[in-house]
């Protein structure tokens, strides 16, 4: 078993095991390999450090004073930390997936009317203003005032990748 360090299009990066090299180039090729975070398919191995033991040590876990050669021993090479790993189960990666699409298809066919937005639903609710599909926001008690209005909002879900 080989572990890989990849990285995908977005400069996610996670960990992930393969039989063997080989197999890790069959299933990219396939497309089978695809980021947990955001499911894009365009994967690719990341520069990995890799684990090497030390030989320098003897039975005591003391470094040698000096190398047999009589110069001072090399200092050790700091140990480059790994990225922490997202491990994303399927119900959440298309959970994930679905508030995309869903947010995708709102910004698309929508306007943003950004914190223009309680005025602009009480306008068109009222009929002061063409009723269309709009988006922007509100603070939770702008909102609330709303729904006790009797117009009809919801939230939109930020989007599933955004680190707040």
């Amino acid at each position: 078993m080989i572990r890989y360090t990849l990285a995908c299009e977005s400069g996610h990066s996670f960990e992930s095991w393969f039989p063997s090299g080989d197999a890790y180039d069959e299933q990219a090729a396939r497309g089978l390999v695809s980021c947990p975070i955001c499911d894009s398919r365009k994967v690719a191995k990341a520069l990995m450090t890799p684990a090497v033991a030390r030989t320098d040590r003897g039975r005591t876990g003391k470094a040698p004073a000096a190398s047999p050669d009589g110069n001072p021993p090399t200092p050790p090479v700091p140990a480059v930390p790994e990225p922490p790993v997202t491990m994303i189960a399927e119900p959440e990666r298309r959970l994930r997936a679905l508030l995309r699409a869903v947010r995708e298809q709102v910004t698309r066919t929508a306007d943003d009317v950004g914190t223009r937005f309680p005025e602009e639903a009480r306008a068109m609710h009222y009929g002061e203003a063409p009723t269309r599909a709009i988006y922007g926001e509100a603070s939770l008690e702008e909102a609330h005032a709303l729904v006790e209005e009797g117009i009809a909002v919801a939230p939109l879900p930020p989007a599933p990748d955004d680190r707040h």
